[in-house]
């Protein structure tokens, strides 16, 4: 009976859906559903009730939740000790890649508690612009990232922390700027800011609505704010924060919110990368 087998398991009993657990734990149904049978072969108990209605737990299942959340938090917490001595002995350095937009409160929550848990680690901290989502990972310049999808992913693991709506960022006296709500078929004749060539392309072409744009290059956030502000272009941002002065955000109906995430490479030997994304994962509530 493997760790990660009573992950899927628990993701399963969490989620009671198979292609939800499936989207949460970054992989496809098939294999999902074939680990669970095996488990249930191994364990010799079917542990789910599954009906055109849905799926439930049967009560070996419900037995099984909570031993093997037992388990899985006992093999975190030993994680988290075998990191703490390492960075006790001195040494243990963790760089963290964090996305231009990546400094709000969560963050903050996350170094407090990160400090706390791993008081004589040292940290470095890499911002990164808008060209590079996955903030340096896969130039191996950092072990762990702060960032938002999506991306080109090949190599790497992401756990998603939230997902933010999303609006079209425009002056604050833009005609668009009155209406309730837009799509982006409003906004396809208008100038857009885009990132440069060589910009991962699922990246770009989220940011413009999933087609090519024209308009001022940018690589910062300030910078999209300021072609908008003094071009009248327009663009894809993240909604929740007070637009700046002379700018508005209408929410932007037919463009997926913002995945905010953590990612790491796949395989990465640094042990406080694993409590880096468990405590992200805590502070945001996943």
């Amino acid at each position: 009976m493997e760790l990660r087998t009573l992950r899927y398991f628990v993701a399963v009993a969490e989620e009671l859906h198979f292609g939800r657990a499936a989207a949460r734990l970054h992989m496809s149904q098939p294999p999902l559903s074939r680990a669970i049978r095996r488990l249930e072969a191994d364990v010799g108990a079917a542990l789910f009730d599954r009906s055109p209605a849905g799926v439930a737990l049967t009560p070996a299942g419900a037995v099984l939740l909570d031993e093997a959340r037992a388990l899985l938090d006992r093999a975190d917490r030993a994680r988290d000790r075998v990191a703490a001595a390492a960075g006790a002995a001195g040494g243990a350095t963790l760089t963290v890649g964090i996305l231009g937009d990546g400094g709000g409160p969560d963050a903050a929550r996350l170094a407090r508690a990160f400090r706390r848990r791993h008081p004589h680690a040292e940290v470095r901290v890499r911002d990164t612009d808008l060209t590079d989502p996955t903030c340096g990972l896969h130039a191996g310049t950092v072990d762990v990232a702060l960032t938002r999808g999506p991306f080109d992913d090949t190599g790497l693991t992401v756990r998603e922390l939230r997902a933010d709506p999303v609006g079209a960022l425009l002056r604050a006296d833009d005609p668009l700027a009155r209406r309730d709500r837009l799509r982006p078929a409003d906004l396809a004749h208008r100038r857009w800011f885009r990132f440069p060539a060589g910009t991962d392309p699922l990246w770009q072409a989220y940011w413009h609505a999933g087609r090519p744009r024209e308009g001022p290059v940018v690589r910062a956030v300030r910078e999209c704010r300021q072609a908008v502000l003094w071009n009248g272009t327009v663009g894809v941002t993240v909604l929740g924060h007070e637009p700046s002065e002379g700018l508005a955000a209408v929410p932007l109906d037919g463009v997926a919110p913002s995945p905010v995430v953590v990612a790491w490479r796949a395989g990465e030997a640094n042990p406080l990368v694993g409590t880096f994304v468990r405590i992200a994962a805590g502070v945001s509530g996943r």
